[in-house]
């Protein structure tokens, strides 16, 4: 079985509380779910959140749209990581990030599909080189390298990126990398963690969910070619 973890919080330094910002008149959380939902490859989600009275809005909105939560420590996101595994047991796990409502289902699909043929501990979609857009990030890796990081991980970095000690140095765990066939994307945003990435995404959405709620990347690339004020919007390169 595959578990994928969507990692949310309220308490965003950048833009509190974009997780249930609306896009189309519902949370941005949920719009990401919906699309997370179109997965073939998914065999179940699970929303990991913190402990914090913070976070009581996103777990209550979640659990009434019917999608699982799992909340645990704030700032060990590995140790959260952990525990919604030990509550929701399967073979691999899916790492997702919840400012990210122009996920793409596909790119999801394709990474659990290269992570299971290669045999690999981590697989991920964001290499040094040939990665794609920044808020299409996947990252895939079976429990037992889960677990075995949460055991073994003793620095900030690993406890709170979660997957840190699978892909820094030397320890053992093998990786398998997903390119991007086009190779400058990794330049483009589409990630949500400021007033103009949420703008950005809002225009998407009030443009292209109205007459298509499972639009592509494709659509989203269609669309901000023909706005020219939008291919840079808030200094970013956004196409």
């Amino acid at each position: 079985m595959i578990l994928a973890l969507l990692q949310a919080r309220m308490s965003s330094t950048r833009l509190p509380g974009k997780v249930l910002k609306p896009l189309c008149g519902r949370p941005m959380v949920l719009r990401q779910i919906e699309r997370l939902q179109r997965c073939a490859r998914l065999g179940r989600l699970v929303l990991a959140t913190s402990t914090e009275p913070s976070d009581d809005p996103l777990a209550e909105a979640v659990a009434e749209a019917g999608v699982a939560v799992h909340r645990g420590p704030l700032d060990d996101v590995l140790a959260r990581f952990a525990g919604a595994l030990a509550a929701h047991p399967a073979e691999h796990v899916v790492r997702l990030t919840a400012d990210c409502p122009l996920a793409d289902p596909a790119v999801v699909d394709a990474t659990v599909a290269l992570h299971l043929e290669s045999g690999a501990d981590y697989t991920s979609n964001t290499p040094d080189t040939f990665s794609y857009p920044k808020g299409q990030d996947v990252e895939v890796m079976t429990a037992a390298a889960l677990r075995r990081v949460a055991a073994e991980a003793n620095s900030r970095e690993a406890r709170e990126h979660v997957t840190w000690d699978l892909y820094h140095g030397d320890r053992g765990y093998r990786a398998a990398w997903l390119a991007s066939p086009k190779a400058d994307d990794g330049d483009i945003r589409w990630t949500v963690d400021t007033p103009d990435d949420y703008a950005f995404a809002e225009a998407v959405y009030e443009a292209l969910y109205p007459g298509n709620p499972a639009f592509t990347s494709d659509d989203i690339r269609v669309f901000v070619a023909g706005r020219p004020d939008l291919a840079q919007f808030g200094g970013h390169r956004r196409l």
